[in-house]
């Protein structure tokens, strides 16, 4: 009896540990603005505008959505596949102009799931098969594999396979600030090159995590800049989250501490603190947009799936008006206002693009 009372008490103690942990968590509320004017031709008859609809989780809270324009209808939906969220609108007939403004509160808290009670069992296959699925071709996956037995080689438990993959992603991958956007995540190229922005780098621990054996996903969405306002048009952002059985999912972007070492000219030694904080953490600066790869967005657009779903997209009649999967050309920015911050972790940044 006295046994089973202090194991009751040790479980009691670290549930209210990692309750007191979750409420001192730090927190960023602002209003985000999304402006919208189309280039699109005046005599298109038909236009469709799919915009990225964060919703409220655990770690953020959406609320005060206003939505306004000349388009004919406006409505949230979700695909099936991941639940990525969109709002989406249309316009019929030619139009001088079409546009449309999207303005939402966000209150963003600090995600911290480091583990507290690391297990050794795998996730199950069938539950996480679209989180441990590789890529098309078998060649890659052969590759991804070679790498993940070595770099995980005399690990017993998935937390250190987790954490084993993570560090070769921050010693091995490097920020190139030249790649447009977020990059494109192409693995295949990427285990070549090494290199690339915060989609390829977390696209690069998502696929090895899985070809160990760990259920892993990119989170795309976009950050909110320093300062009490301004613009974020280009400030895109993609982390990354591995599934640890009794844990869920816990948070890690070795992008991040690639764009560190990079901006502040940093050796890898020297942002030892970043490395930490990221493996478990990721800071309140951020906005979650969804999980999805090789989206095919709701109602479905008529090009290919898309990459991912972090900017906006727009057809004309049936054809793409983003040049690229970055959509910079269509005509929209997005902008803050901060309302307030509980001093937090310092972001590494203004932007990804």
């Amino acid at each position: 009896m006295r046994r089973l009372m202090i194991v009751i008490l040790l479980i009691l103690t670290a549930f209210l540990s990692a309750t007191a942990d979750a409420s001192d968590g730090k927190e960023r509320s602002a209003t985000v603005t999304v402006e919208i004017l189309l280039n699109a031709p005046k005599d298109v008859t038909s236009v469709r505008l799919w915009i990225p609809y964060p919703m409220s989780d655990a770690e953020q809270t959406i609320t005060k959505v206003h939505v306004s324009g000349n388009y004919g209808a406006a409505v949230v939906y979700s695909e099936p596949l991941y639940g990525d969220t969109a709002l989406f609108s249309h316009w019929k007939g030619a139009q001088a102009e079409r546009k449309l403004v999207y303005s939402f509160h966000v209150t963003r808290r600090e995600h911290s799931a480091v583990p507290i009670a690391p297990d050794s069992r795998p996730a199950s296959k069938k539950e996480f098969k679209k989180y441990l699925a590789l890529t098309d071709s078998r060649e890659t996956n052969a590759k991804l594999a070679q790498y993940a037995s070595l770099i995980t080689v005399g690990k017993k438990t998935e937390l250190e396979k987790a954490r084993s993959v993570y560090d070769w992603v921050v010693d091995n991958m490097v920020r190139d600030p030249n790649v447009k956007g977020c990059g494109l995540g192409d693995v295949e190229k990427l285990l070549t090159t090494r290199s690339g922005k915060c989609a390829d780098i977390s696209s690069v621990f998502v696929a090895l995590a899985r070809a160990a054996g760990i259920p892993a996903r990119e989170v795309f969405g976009i950050r909110i800049p320093g300062g009490s306002q301004g613009d974020m048009t280009k400030a895109q952002h993609c982390w990354a989250e591995f599934y640890l059985y009794g844990n869920g999912w816990i948070p890690v972007d070795p992008a991040d501490v690639r764009k560190i070492i990079l901006e502040k000219k940093l050796t890898i030694q020297e942002a030892a603190p970043y490395r930490e904080y990221y493996f478990g953490k990721v800071d309140e600066n951020r906005i979650a947009f969804g999980t999805g790869r090789t989206i095919t967005l709701n109602p479905p657009q008529k090009s290919e799936p898309l990459n991912y779903f972090m900017y906006p997209y727009a057809e004309a009649d049936g054809k793409p008006l983003n040049e690229d999967l970055f959509g910079f050309n269509i005509g929209y920015r997005i902008q803050f206002r901060e309302d307030g911050t509980i001093s937090g972790f310092v972001p590494p940044g203004k932007s990804d693009a």
